[in-house]
């Protein structure tokens, strides 16, 4: 049974700095991408943010350079580092994983993510 619950949204100013977790438990976490999608109000959710089983990350223009994602082996924990945040990026965050039947583990941006957790709210001032 994938369980996946995130934590750690709030209410910022422009310019501050957040950081999201994501617990896992159900499957293989350390086999698995991992995955942080995000929707705004009347929008479609868009995948801002993967990682393989080997660590290696990937992002989305709209947040490369601001955003940092990193898992935990040992702790089943996947975080969002959210720097320099801006008023365009309130959102429920949600994260994702490819499932408990099968996981890729790689080119994670490219994978269907089966699994998501209920979503933890951002909200950025301006």
């Amino acid at each position: 049974d994938v369980q996946l619950k995130e934590s750690g949204g709030g209410l910022v100013q422009t310019g501050g700095s957040l950081t999201l977790s994501c617990t896992a438990s159900g499957f293989t976490f350390n086999s698995c991408c991992m995955s942080w999608y995000r929707q705004a109000p009347g929008k479609e959710p868009e995948l801002i943010s993967a990682i393989s089983r080997d660590s290696l990350p990937t992002y989305d223009a709209s947040v490369a350079d601001r955003f940092t994602i990193l898992r935990d082996r040992v702790k089943n924990r996947v975080y969002l580092l959210m720097n320099n945040l801006k008023p365009v990026d309130t959102a429920l965050y949600f994260c994702a994983t490819e499932g408990d039947d099968s996981c890729s583990g790689s080119q994670c941006l490219f994978m269907k993510y089966n699994k998501w957790g209920q979503g933890t709210q951002v909200t950025v001032s301006s």
